[in-house]
């Protein structure tokens, strides 16, 4: 069994996935790395491939995709992890998606070459998982980076009809759009801990990483391995007013807005006691009318292969 397992999806970033196999492979025989690549088929397959491959005895299982890809081997390897199959097992990443938040937070460079050093150098680090409940998934689904309720998700709902653009600039026109879509928020019972919010709210983002949309900073100083999830709660303003607060997320600054609760917290439950829920997990749908999410923090789940250099600081 080669000691890298690396996870394709070939329809990431609208093709790109598949475009970059040739790079991939490149790099990694220059690395003289023991690898074998695989593609996704279908949704999930990156979950069941993540799995067998902590089961066969691979050192390190990498996802080569946008953070939907990611998503799906992180839940493949939590589930081999509780099955007691995946011991020693590390999670690497290569980024060939649109927005890479994930490996953002994560440390991990959104170049191919430079993912491929970093898994040569193999540096881990050990994360925090997350797992929410509820929704399309009442059994709960594990995320890495975050999940995202209210306008957030509204935004990435927009951001895959879009054929023609990529990247931030995709994010940030799916954002204007949501503007004159969803203006209207929910009335919410957010429980966090010991605290309870009880507002109409444009958006809930809850962070284990700290990016979502390419650029927007819903969590700039959270962290994968601090054992807390980071909040940022938007209360309902006009239409108007929205326009003043996404300038705000997208330099990190929303604590010093007065629409924005912020906090941290391992337990948390949100509950539309007026209208319903739009959500996503790592920009993975959970619902699109849900009535009640319930999100935990596992502490310490996984190893993570991440950049040395940035975690140091040099780069």
């Amino acid at each position: 069994m080669s000691r890298y397992k690396i996870i394709v999806n070939p329809t990431s970033g609208r093709g790109a996935g598949e475009r970059a196999v040739p790079l991939i492979e490149e790099n990694l025989r220059a690395y003289d790395l023991d690898f074998e690549l695989v593609r996704t088929e279908h949704p999930w397959h990156a979950a069941e491939l993540a799995q067998q491959a902590a089961a066969d005895g691979c050192e390190v299982v990498v996802a080569a995709g946008g953070d939907g890809t990611l998503n799906e081997v992180l839940n493949g390897l939590v589930i081999a992890k509780q099955a007691g199959t995946a011991d020693g097992v590390a999670m690497g990443m290569l980024c060939v998606g649109r927005g890479n938040d994930f490996a953002f937070g994560a440390d991990v460079p959104n170049i191919i070459g430079e993912g491929c050093r970093v898994l040569a150098e193999g540096r881990r680090r050990t994360m925090d998982v997350g797992r929410v409940s509820g929704g399309y998934y009442p059994q709960g689904r594990y995320f890495g980076n975050g999940v995202g309720i209210g306008f957030d998700a509204v935004v990435g709902f927009e951001a895959l009809k879009m054929k023609h653009l990529h990247g931030f600039l995709c994010y940030l026109v799916a954002a204007l759009k949501t503007v004159f879509l969803y203006d209207n928020g929910p009335l919410l019972r957010i429980e966090y801990d010991e605290q309870v919010l009880v507002q109409r709210s444009l958006m809930v983002s809850i962070m284990n990483g700290k990016r979502m949309g390419g650029s927007f900073m819903m969590a700039p100083y959270s962290k994968l391995d601090d054992g807390l999830l980071d909040l940022c709660i938007a209360k309902q303003v006009s239409r108007a007013g929205i326009f003043t607060l996404i300038p705000h997320v997208m330099r990190g600054t929303q604590e010093t807005h007065a629409a924005f609760t912020t906090g941290r917290a391992r337990h948390i439950v949100v509950t539309a006691i007026e209208g319903s829920l739009p959500a996503h997990a790592d920009g993975e749908t959970l619902c699109t009318e849900g009535e009640q999410l319930t999100v935990d923090l596992l502490a310490a789940q996984l190893e993570l292969i991440c950049d040395s250099r940035r975690a140091a600081g040099d780069i």
